[in-house]
This record gives structure tokens, C-alpha cells and sequence, in this order.
């Protein structure tokens, strides 16, 4: 599913970059250029990094 659809970015990829090491929206923006447009993108964006981050600390 895209999470990103101005630059046609997908949930694998959010979830790749969070695998190697992105914790922050800039920097998955940054890599994928996610969240770089319109900016709708974020909050999803921002949720997927939380539960990460919830999964890792549990």
C-alpha cells in the first residue's frame, strides 16, 4: 500500500528505512523522499515510526 503518493512511496519502504535506521519523518524523507510535496503523508508516516518504536521498547 503507498503511504506516499506524490512520489509513489510504500509502506515496505517506510518500513525499510525505519529497519536501517531512520527515526524521525525528515530522515524517511530524506531517503525516500516521502512527505517532501504535499505533506499528507506525515501522519502516517509519524504513526508507522511510533509503533516501531513501541515494538522495539516492548
Amino acid at each position: 500500500m503507498y503511504v506516499c503518493v506524490c512520489r509513489a512511496v510504500t509502506e515496505n519502504e517506510v518500513h525499510d528505512c525505519i529497519a536501517a535506521g531512520a527515526r524521525s519523518a525528515r530522515q524517511i524523507r530524506d531517503t525516500t523522499g516521502a512527505g517532501g510535496d504535499c505533506a499528507s503523508c506525515v501522519r502516517k508516516i509519524c504513526a508507522m515510526l511510533k509503533r516501531s518504536e513501541e515494538l522495539t521498547t516492548a
